[in-house]
């Protein structure tokens, strides 16, 4: 018979107790108004489906790397009206993301209001991402292992890449 020190041990193995963490993270952060899409629901729809994907970090964060494709919104100087400008289809899929999903989900409650239906926050933001295994890429479109950690604090999530203050 397991005893239930013996299951926890197994957990910790397989990393579900960090996920645990992010799980109760994210929750003390977000309402969840906004919902998740994983990396890898991500990673597959990027190569069947037309979408917008919105980095809603500030600048020097999207300047050290990016998930290819994706479009600066930023966090701080985001503004919906310019943004309804650019994107005039209010039900095309669009993902929003920052470091770990909680900048994203702000931005992505502004775009609701807005009236854009269909709404999705990237789980675990761009850390994520790339501890997932999934590429970033720089200002110039090359591939990294550099990702801007945002702070020391927030930084123990990104798990694998180089990262940059």
């Amino acid at each position: 018979m397991i005893k239930s020190f013996q299951i926890i041990a197994l957990l910790i193995g397989f990393g579900v107790s960090a996920q645990g963490s992010l799980d109760t993270v994210l929750s003390k952060f977000n309402k969840e108004t906004i919902p998740y899409i994983s990396a890898e629901e991500l990673k597959m729809m990027q190569d069947i489906t037309d979408f917008l994907l919105l980095d809603t970090r500030e600048r020097k964060e999207f300047e050290v790397s990016k998930i290819e494709g994706a479009v600066y919104a930023g966090y701080n100087q985001f503004s919906i009206n310019q943004f309804a400008n650019f994107a005039t289809d209010k039900t095309r899929p669009i993902v929003v993301y920052c470091s770990l999903g909680i900048r994203s989900e702000d931005i992505g409650e502004k775009l609701k209001k807005a009236g854009y239906t269909n709404v999705k926050n990237l789980y675990g933001g761009i850390f994520e991402w790339k501890n997932n295994g999934f590429s970033v890429v720089d200002s110039d479109g090359n591939e990294t292992e550099k990702v801007h950690a945002f702070s020391k604090q927030w930084s123990k999530w990104l798990l694998k890449g180089e990262k940059i203050y």
